[in-house]
């Protein structure tokens, strides 16, 4: 046996145990889907005809969101895994225990201790129900007060992660193997569809920004190119392995952007730092200069987490918004124009999650590069 098809089977194996860890915490009853659609319909019976409207914003803020349970394709959800550290220790249990509660309004009770959910928040339960059924109290805005555990749960964002490195440890993984078996020669299959956009990244974004020194950072610039740009288009896709806002959480932008902030930082040589602490400007104007400057340190990076978020959220929610249009009208003569508008969204989306992988990547070979970049 080859070390491709040992290659072949190892991710194989991977995926398969992978799709076991889910498929072990999920529950997929289409008797339990029901039980949030059940009391909908008792609740807009109870209510006057008319008197609530459809909510665009909680609609779609609800469905960019990160959950306990993954949407699979109509009544049919997998229940992810709950792990809480608490002050008696880790308990741990699945999301199905919740019977698809949103609204604390069912107490799950684990290693002696009482927990429900709030808007996909995990709360401890109070000892009673408030007016309302749901064992939290209720400051002025309506938000739940109740003390939290510190949650460390697998996510519908945490599974997105752990699928993207799959794919892109299988796709660069394959190609490595590619470039050991065709030395010399020409690329064939994955190969000859990933070379291209690599070169890409090293002669458009690398090389003219790191100068000789790219090959030190290609690594870094690759991965967070891929990584990027893999996983926005994973949020494109509706369904499961997609559906996840993953590059639109800002704490996954954070860290992206507080790599970069390292990398800028300890590598930053002696010209770097005398521009920012000893500018080139008369002495007096060092009051003003000296404080901007070290802003400026720290501004680049929340520039790089807020850009790649806020582009990445807005599409979704623009493409949600319109296919909501259908419902704001209550009217099936808007369809056709809600569902091509946003089919027309969707088309540009893909074009926006390359572009903002892109636009990462090359700020941050941007801002590196400044670090290291020689006196002249």
């Amino acid at each position: 046996m080859d070390c491709s098809h040992v290659f072949d089977f190892k991710v194989k194996r991977l995926i398969v145990v992978f799709t076991l860890f889910l498929a072990f915490f999920s529950v997929t009853s289409p008797a339990l889907a029901q039980v949030d659609t059940l009391q909908a319909a008792e609740n807009s019976h109870s209510e006057p005809e008319g008197k609530e409207k459809f909510d665009i914003g909680k609609f779609a803020l609800h469905h960019i969101a990160d959950s306990h349970s993954w949407h699979v394709i109509g009544e049919y959800y997998i229940q992810l895994p709950v792990f809480l550290y608490t002050s008696n220790g880790l308990v741990s249990f699945s999301s199905a225990d919740f019977l698809y509660d949103d609204e604390a309004k069912v107490v799950v009770e684990k290693g002696g201790q009482r927990f429900v959910k709030m808007h996909e928040k995990i709360y401890y339960a109070s000892a009673t129900p408030n007016e309302h059924g749901q064992y939290v109290q209720l400051d002025e805005k309506h938000h739940a007060s109740n003390a939290r555990p510190l949650d460390l749960s697998v996510t519908k964002n945490v599974c997105t992660l752990l699928i993207s490195i799959v794919i892109i440890l299988a796709v660069f993984l394959n190609v490595a193997s590619g470039y050991k078996k065709r030395k010399g020669k020409s690329p064939k299959g994955l190969q000859s569809w990933m070379e291209p956009i690599i070169l890409f990244v090293r002669d458009d974004i690398a090389k003219p920004n790191l100068g000789h020194k790219y090959e030190r950072f290609m690594p870094y610039l690759l991965t967070v190119f891929f990584f990027i740009w893999f996983n926005n288009m994973l949020g494109l896709v509706p369904f499961l392995p997609g559906g996840a806002n993953l590059t639109g959480n800002i704490a996954v932008t954070m860290i992206l952007a507080t790599a970069t902030f390292l990398l800028t930082v300890f590598n930053g040589n002696k010209y770097y730092w005398k521009h920012i602490f000893a500018p080139d400007v008369p002495k007096l104007m060092w009051i003003v200069m000296i404080p901007v400057e070290i802003v400026g340190i720290f501004t680049k990076p929340i520039a790089l987490m807020i850009r790649l978020f806020a582009n990445i959220t807005a599409g979704h929610i623009l493409v949600l918004s319109l296919i909501c249009l259908i419902f704001v009208f209550n009217s099936l003569y808007i369809a056709p124009i809600s569902v091509a508008f946003a089919v027309f969204i969707g088309a540009i989306e893909l074009l926006v999650a390359f572009i903002q992988a892109f636009i990462f990547t090359i700020l941050s070979a941007l801002f590196i590069g400044m670090a290291i970049e020689e006196h002249h």
